[in-house]
């Protein structure tokens, strides 16, 4: 017969302890001193006590467990997004549940149904596919905060989000400050955050009187895509010094594409990419961006959730961060071509 396993009243017992302490403790929240922490972590070692968070959730019908959803695990900018989202959740004594999405809508709508089945008290959707009407649905079911895309106006549901049409501008009056006119965009596909993203390259073009030379080419938030795309623009004749890349990740294909092509970066062609993944930033890339508070949209966006979690009917908020131009090797004065 296998020996009984220990129980939190035993941990409790021999740290000298209230049940309640352990169990917060054991969550890690912030709400347990140092001392009686490491009095009741001592204890468990101990007794090799292992939390059982079914019995736990059972208890108190929580289960203190956080779902997130992201759309896509191979973008970069979502682990540092999470990073944020993670700190965040541990300071209120939770979990995180991750899942994605794979870009597809249907998908996504299984993963959050298992999720719920879980018996998560909130999500967290960074990025998504879905329309408004799956997303009321979701809110009426369970606390939710969207990332990346400004959601107003559904009961339950909060937003935070940068403002890609101000970014994409930036991008624009940046390399026209460097002397360049005619500036391409490689397009991050068929979603709201990249539509948003060409309509503020189009409008900054036509206000620097530029739109003769508005070339949008056809990309995604990938590396793939953003090669495809700009090789597209190398490949359409015209004379394109500059390219507006809709994502940094786009920008990485896009530098490759204008090395197979034997083209210099910047002097032959400028590359200024989106997000300010860290991966952006490496001497090997260097690339210019607009860059996003990664990590500070993942901890509001968790604190906002918190706030939902604890008034349901609270009106519904919207947090707009503000991009910011850094200014790499990728991009360059405008040097006229013999």
């Amino acid at each position: 017969m296998a020996p009984n396993r220990p129980t939190i009243n035993d941990v409790a017992a021999l740290a000298g302890v209230s049940k309640s302490l352990v169990s917060l403790a054991m969550r890690g929240s912030e709400r347990v001193s140092p001392e009686s922490r490491a009095a009741i972590l001592a204890a468990a070692q101990e007794l090799g006590y292992r939390a059982n968070a079914t019995a736990r959730s059972l208890a108190d019908r929580r289960s203190h467990t956080i779902g997130v959803v992201v759309q896509d695990l191979l973008n970069p900018i979502y682990a540092e997004i999470i990073d944020g989202v993670q700190g965040e959740v541990r300071v209120h004594g939770y979990h995180t549940m991750l899942v994605t999405g794979n870009e597809n809508a249907v998908v996504e709508r299984g993963e959050i149904e298992k999720l719920l089945e879980f018996q998560v008290e909130g999500l967290l959707l960074i990025g998504h596919r879905m329309p408004a009407g799956a997303l009321d649905a979701i809110a009426g079911d369970c606390p939710a905060v969207i990332i990346s895309r400004a959601e107003r106006g559904i009961a339950g549901l909060d937003s935070i989000s940068n403002d890609d049409v101000a970014g994409a501008r930036m991008a624009v009056d940046h390399l026209v400050s460097l002397g360049h006119r005619a500036i391409a965009h490689v397009t991050g596909g068929d979603n709201e955050v990249a539509k948003l993203r060409r309509s503020g390259y189009e409008e900054s073009m036509t206000e620097h009187g530029l739109a003769e030379h508005i070339a949008c080419y056809e990309g995604a938030f990938t590396d793939e895509g953003g090669y495809r795309g700009a090789v597209s623009a190398f490949e359409a004749n015209r004379d394109h010094t500059a390219l507006f890349v809709a994502n940094d990740l786009a920008a990485v294909g896009a530098l490759a594409a204008a090395a197979d092509r034997g083209l210099a970066v910047p002097a032959d062609i400028s590359i200024v990419g989106y997000d300010g993944m860290a991966l952006a930033g490496l001497r090997s890339l260097s690339i210019t961006t607009i860059a996003q508070p990664l990590a500070r949209i993942g901890t509001e966006a968790a604190a906002m959730l918190f706030q939902r979690i604890d008034d349901p009917a609270r009106t519904p908020a919207y947090i707009g961060v503000e991009p910011r131009l850094i200014v790499r090797n990728s991009s360059g004065p405008f040097i006229a071509r013999r």
